[in-house]
C-alpha cells in the first residue's frame, strides 16, 4: 500500500485518549450505530462468527478489543492508514473501522482517481467479506453501499447503472436499515440514491425502474437529520439531494443546509473533513 496523504487539518481535538474513547461514544457513533467494541462485544461477535476474528488471535478478547478500539481512534484522529492497518490485524472484527476510512481517506484526501477507486475498490472487496462472514451487522451492508456509492460517483452514475450497481446499493442499504432502523448514515445514503436516480434517468424512468421517488428521498434525509441534527454531512447530502431533485428552485434551502453544516461543531476529523467541504460549497 503506498503512502496516504495526511490530514491536513489539526486534529489535536480528536486524539480520544484513554476513556474519553468510550465518553464520546455516542456522540462520534450517532451516525452509523456502532456499538463501541469492548472485550464483552468482542466475545459476543466472535461466538456468533469465529471466522470474523485474525488468524492470529490467540483468545485475549481484551488486547483485541483495545486493538479495534486503537483502530477507531486513529479513524477519528484522521490517521487513515493507520486505521485501515490496525483493523486488518483484527480481521473482519474491524472491518467497518477500515472500511470507514478508506472511503472517507478516498473521498476528500485521496490524490487522483485513480487512487481514490483503488480505494473504494478495496473497501468494496472487504465488505462483501464482511457480509459473508457477519451478516448480522448493519455495518457490513452499509459500508459495502457506502464505498459501492462512492466508486459509482467516481465512474459516473450512469455507467454504474449501466453496470448494475444501483440495485446493488440500494439492496445493501436496504439491510443495513431493516438491522437498524435508525442508521442515520443509510437513510442519508439511500435519499442520495432517490436523488440521484432521478437526476440521471428522470422521475418516471427512476420510479418505473428502479424505485426511486423525490417524496422518499426527502422522508430519509429528514429522518437523518432528526436522528442525528448535529452532523453536518447529514445536511451536507440533504442539500445536495435537494439540488439534484430541484435545482434553483429550491437553492435557498441547499444553501441554508450548507450553512448550517459548516457551523456545526466537528467531533472527529472525519466531520472536520465535512465542514471544510461545506464551507467551500459557500465560497
Amino acid at each position: 500500500m503506498s503512502k496516504w496523504s495526511k490530514f491536513p487539518h489539526d486534529n489535536s481535538a480528536f486524539l480520544y485518549k484513554d476513556s474519553s474513547l468510550e465518553d464520546a461514544w455516542p456522540t462520534l457513533h450517532a451516525g452509523d450505530c456502532v456499538e463501541f467494541p469492548d472485550a464483552d462485544w468482542v466475545e459476543r461477535t466472535l461466538e456468533d462468527a469465529p471466522d470474523a476474528a485474525p488468524d492470529s488471535f490467540d483468545g485475549d478478547v481484551v488486547a483485541l478489543a483495545e486493538k479495534v478500539q486503537n483502530a477507531w481512534r486513529c479513524f477519528h484522529s484522521g490517521e487513515f492508514q493507520k486505521a485501515v492497518k490496525l483493523s486488518e490485524e483484527c480481521g473482519l472484527l474491524a472491518h467497518a473501522p477500515a472500511n470507514k476510512a478508506t472511503g472517507i481517506y478516498a473521498t476528500y484526501l485521496a490524490p487522483d482517481n485513480a487512487a481514490e477507486q483503488a480505494c473504494y475498490l478495496s473497501a468494496i472487496e472487504r465488505a462483501e467479506a464482511a457480509i459473508e462472514v457477519l451478516p448480522d451487522d448493519p455495518n457490513s451492508h452499509y459500508f459495502h453501499s457506502f464505498n459501492l456509492g462512492r466508486y459509482s460517483q467516481s465512474i459516473s452514475i450512469v455507467k454504474a447503472l449501466s453496470q448494475g450497481l444501483g440495485g446493488k446499493i440500494q439492496s445493501s442499504l436496504q439491510n443495513a436499515l431493516e438491522l437498524e432502523p435508525n442508521h442515520a448514515e443509510a437513510h442519508t445514503a439511500l435519499g442520495m440514491y432517490h436523488a440521484e436516480i432521478i437526476d440521471k434517468v428522470g422521475k418516471m424512468l427512476g420510479k418505473m425502474t428502479y424505485g426511486a421517488s423525490a417524496g422518499k428521498a426527502l422522508e430519509l434525509f429528514d429522518r437523518a437529520l432528526e436522528l442525528t441534527p448535529e452532523s453536518p454531512i447529514a445536511h451536507i447530502e440533504y442539500g445536495n439531494g435537494l439540488y439534484l431533485l430541484f435545482g434553483d428552485d429550491r437553492i435557498d434551502e441547499v444553501s441554508d443546509l450548507y450553512v448550517k453544516a459548516s457551523e456545526l461543531q466537528a467531533h472527529d476529523a472525519m466531520e472536520n473533513l465535512d465542514v471544510e467541504a461545506a464551507l467551500a460549497e459557500l465560497e
